[in-house]
């Protein structure tokens, strides 16, 4: 299936496209049996005793998302989300086709990623945002409004292995959108904050969206895709089941519909 979704325009062309997705497909080779050690690994693999059954995260995705849009992605657990995130992301590579992305991504796939839990959340504030590319004079200038923006003051000195999962999510978001990114990667994010860091997280991205910057959410809460997003697509096994106005996609997913194509969905293929 072919997703070519964006709002702004209907089809998206190639030229107003943040991230295009050519035939892209990972593979995860899963040894047969456990090995223990890397010198196990590789006295088996000396031996060729290793194994494998291949498992496809992805298969033939094609898909062009919009600059400027907020995108959903929906789907179970195991369906690949997070694998399509940490290919936009540059992380990865697919095992087979190509991405394409435009601009600086400021991806928080996880939360937690790029904290160390025994340092502070003042510590943790320079390296996070050092990791994102970002040189100590600019860090310096935004550090009152990234705490500002979190809501941590009283805790910003503590060490993070005190934080609560909300409160790490709190920090990471305010430092991933402390300067405004081309491409904003969001992974279950809105599901860990309280209700009033969530309008805040909805109001910032409103504020890059009508400046032109592209976010994109992955999240179990259809209710936040559907408030959040314009469009998006549904993840199955590894493939674009359903792709079109978030609404509709969500409806789809909720029914567990056997026939997505009864669902008014913009989808080319």
């Amino acid at each position: 299936m072919t997703a070519v979704v964006g709002t702004r325009s209907g089809n998206v062309e190639d030229r107003e496209s943040a991230i295009r997705l050519d035939s892209v497909s990972v593979r995860y080779r899963v040894p047969h049996e456990r090995i223990w050690s890397v010198k196990e690994y590789v006295i088996r693999r000396v031996q060729r005793r290793v194994t494998y059954t291949d498992h496809w995260a992805l298969r033939d995705i094609d898909l062009t998302i919009a600059r400027g849009d907020v995108f959903g992605i929906v789907g179970a657990n195991g369906a690949g989300k997070s694998t399509l995130l940490k290919l936009i992301a540059r992380v990865m590579s697919p095992t087979k086709g190509r991405v394409r992305v435009r601009g600086r991504v400021a991806p928080l796939i996880e939360v937690g990623a790029g904290f160390h839990p025994e340092l502070t959340g003042r510590e943790n504030v320079y390296l996070n945002a050092m990791l994102l590319g970002r040189a100590r004079p600019e860090i310096d200038a935004a550090f009152e409004a990234i705490v500002e923006f979190s809501g941590l003051h009283e805790f910003i000195d503590a060490p993070l292995r005190t934080y609560s999962t909300g409160m790490w999510a709190r920090l990471g978001f305010s430092v991933a959108t402390a300067w405004q990114p081309d491409i904003l990667l969001l992974d279950e994010v809105l599901a860990v904050g309280d209700y009033e860091f969530k309008v805040r997280c909805q109001r910032r991205i409103a504020e890059f969206r009508a400046d032109g910057a592209t976010t994109i959410l992955v999240s179990h809460d259809l209710a936040a895709v559907d408030k959040t997003c314009e469009s998006a697509i549904w993840i199955d096994q590894g493939q674009v089941r359903a792709a079109g106005r978030a609404a509709e996609i969500t409806a789809a997913y909720r029914a567990g519909s056997d026939d997505a194509s009864a669902v008014a969905l913009r989808t080319t293929g």
